[in-house]
């Protein structure tokens, strides 16, 4: 089975990436690979494996077929927070 989002097909082992936010630090985001795979928990449809867990693979997912990509994207909606905090002046 495949997954078109935004012009995009997955299939099944497939490896994308993803901005993963840690659980217990929620302003905490990091890109991310993750396995496409076929959900377990629902027969036919398509998941995200990613540290031990399924997570549905959506059109709501943002998904990255590359690594630069997901880089770039992170990029563009986050910005470089060690350019940002790096200065010195975050841990002064």
């Amino acid at each position: 089975m495949d997954l078109t989002s935004e012009n995009q097909s997955y299939q099944a082992g497939e490896i994308v990436y993803v901005f993963y936010r840690n659980p217990h630090t929620q302003d905490v985001a990091n890109v991310q690979a993750a396995a496409v795979v076929n959900n377990p928990e629902q027969p036919g449809e398509l998941a995200l494996f990613l540290y031990e867990t399924y997570y549905p693979l959506t059109n709501e997912t943002a998904v990255y077929k590359t690594e630069e990509e997901a880089n770039q994207a992170y990029q563009y909606y986050y910005g470089d927070y060690r350019g940002e905090w790096n200065d010195g002046s975050f841990y002064s």
